[in-house]
């Protein structure tokens, strides 16, 4: 791995924010300070989405008839996200609860999306309008089955479209050929808000407000779940979506959360009075993701529907240990994955241009995470795949790095082999695939070659982008909290990271994997430091047997605030870690 500092831009429309929040912002190309303006009236408005008008049209007529509606949803984060707002805005518009319910299905019996499967299910509930959340795009044959039974179909979906859309009554994608939405990078959550927001603007139109039963909704209040189910899917954080992302945000922390949110973030120990995006990503959303890789994600939904607190509690709770569950069983997996490719003796400079790995004793629910991890170690596309639910068949999940189109490189193979995957689809970092068990190893090949091909003369060492040095004055809680709190950071626009040069004061090793360190910058003497130094903190270091008590290290780290026992103080967040002289008392 290679570090390098962003050019150091000095941008003067940005002079009135802090000197390194005004560079750190300039390196990822805020122009001027209104891009940091995440106010709700610089959100796009909705009537760039194709077919939203007709979309709005549909679900107003059947608020107003009192139409029976069913949700399906998707087993993931942004998935469970979409259905409760769905739900959630319906009735808060005065459909009456039990005209609106929802179905996600199981992956384990029915796998992804509106299956024939899901309509049959679905079609015992005498639905008049079927509504896709973050899934449709590519249920041809589903939608197909609903229309069949006279059942209107309405796709919200975020992923990119086939060669083929589904003859749904309306279609609203950002990613459909020829919208003119600026933003394409909306998640399915993202999606049913704007769905919502027209909804409610055509009801205001029709005057439906005006009864005394039915109160208008601020729209706002959903936004907690938008802000969850954005960063948790990893879409990149648009100016559009660091919007829908903040705001959401702010309400977490002013104590509005809805109490699934709010009792997630407690069992996670994470105070929703200083939420970050983070925390939605490494907290929140891998506790709602559980049910879906290992159970049933109706407890997740249920947990975001809840009406208070203690029931809440009750199912995040239930999601806190399928989340303790679901890791042990991937670090089991990834110990399987690391010792198949430590058996092939490669590196990330040796490595074949792609990997796919199998296991006949995997989990499918958990291949993702696996496939995640390993990407993250060799900086190569990786596919793990598990045995499906059906006799002789693999289920896949991919993963992919910077430059490399995952779903592109899917699409080439089905190309080139049409009958070798039962099915696949995805986005361009993260793609799912099925094919049967006669066809394992000729996809384990066929896929390398066409990664190979596809990627061609690409340089695959990995670079570590920081955003320069601090100064020995930079090392405080102020600055710390001031870049945590004061943009959602997350996918396409990444936190902080800086570089530099420390001396090692002292080591321990915590939680039989983790480095806990003292150190101090050697870029000068500041009277906030003290000769004790900073606390700093590597996860995952795997490096015993490096004697660092004296040594010189240069670092990529982030800055962070540590609060224990009710005290808070300054911690540095390693990155990477590179040992550069040792003292000579340890020589």
């Amino acid at each position: 791995m290679q570090i390098k500092s962003r050019s150091e831009a000095n941008n003067p429309s940005l002079s009135e924010l802090h000197p390194v929040l005004a560079r750190v912002l300039a390196n990822r190309g805020v122009a001027d300070k209104h891009d940091t303006d995440y106010l709700l009236k610089n959100l796009l408005p909705p009537q760039g989405l194709s077919h939203i008008g007709a979309a709005a049209e549909l679900l107003s007529e059947a608020v107003t008839a009192q139409a029976n509606i069913v949700i399906v949803g998707d087993f993931d984060a942004d998935g469970a996200t979409s259905c409760a707002l769905a739900v959630s805005c319906l009735r808060a518009f005065g459909l009456p609860a039990e005209q609106v319910s929802y179905l996600v299905p199981n992956r384990f019996e029915y796998g992804y999306g509106l299956s024939p499967e899901i309509v049959g299910m679905a079609a015992i509930r005498q639905p008049d309008i079927i509504i896709t959340v973050d899934n449709g795009i590519s249920s041809v044959s589903g939608v197909h089955a609903a229309q069949a039974l006279g059942i209107t179909v309405l796709v919200t979906d975020h992923h990119l479209p086939g060669e083929e859309l589904p003859t749904a009554d309306v279609i609203v994608n950002p990613n459909l050929d020829n919208d003119s939405f600026k933003s394409k990078n909306l998640a399915g959550v993202g999606v049913i808000f704007y769905v919502m927001l027209a909804v409610r603007a055509r009801l205001r139109q029709m005057r439906w407000f005006d009864q005394p039963e039915v109160a208008e909704p601020n729209m706002s209040q959903f936004l907690d779940l938008v802000a969850l189910g954005t960063v948790a899917d990893v879409v990149p954080l648009d100016y559009n979506n660091r919007i829908l992302v903040q705001q959401g945000l702010q309400r977490i922390r002013q104590g509005l959360a809805c109490p699934g949110i709010e009792a997630l973030l407690t069992v996670a120990k994470r105070d929703p009075a200083r939420a970050v995006a983070s925390d939605m990503g490494f907290a929140v959303g891998p506790r709602l993701n559980a049910a879906g890789r290992l159970d049933d994600m109706s407890i997740g939904i249920e947990c975001l529907l809840s009406s208070n607190f203690e029931q809440a509690m009750i199912l995040a709770t239930q999601l806190d240990d399928l989340n303790k569950e679901r890791r042990q069983l991937e670090q089991s997996m990834q110990d399987d994955a690391l010792n198949e490719v430590q058996k092939l003796d490669i590196d990330e400079q040796h490595s074949p241009a792609a990997m796919v790995l199998s296991d006949p004793s995997w989990h499918q629910g958990v291949v993702g995470l696996v496939a995640s991890r390993l990407k993250e170690r060799l900086n190569r596309p990786v596919v793990a795949l598990a045995p499906g639910d059906k006799d002789g068949e693999w289920k896949g999940s991919c993963r992919s790095v910077e430059g490399v189109h995952i779903r592109d490189i899917l699409a080439r193979v089905d190309a080139l082999y049409p009958r070798l995957m039962t099915k696949f689809g995805g986005h361009a970092m993260a793609a799912g695939l099925s094919l049967a068990n006669e066809n394992l190893d000729r996809f384990k090949k066929v896929f390398v070659e066409v990664t190979q091909q596809m990627t061609d003369g690409k340089d695959w060492q990995q670079i570590l982008w920081t955003d320069g040095e601090l100064q020995a004055p930079d090392f405080n809680i102020e600055l710390a909290e001031l870049l945590s709190q004061s943009n959602p950071w997350g996918q396409a626009f990444s936190e902080p990271l800086f570089e530099g040069r420390f001396r090692v004061l002292e080591t321990r090793v915590v939680g039989e994997k983790h480095l806990k360190m003292k150190v101090l910058p050697e870029c000068g003497k500041a009277q906030n430091i003290s000769n004790n130094g900073i606390d700093a903190i590597c996860f995952f270091y795997f490096d015993r047997n490096s004697d660092l008590p004296g040594s010189s290290i240069y670092m990529a780290y982030q800055l962070s605030v540590n609060e224990f026992r009710n005290k808070q103080s300054l911690q540095i967040m390693v990155r990477h870690l590179e040992c550069l002289e040792v003292s000579d008392q340890h020589s």
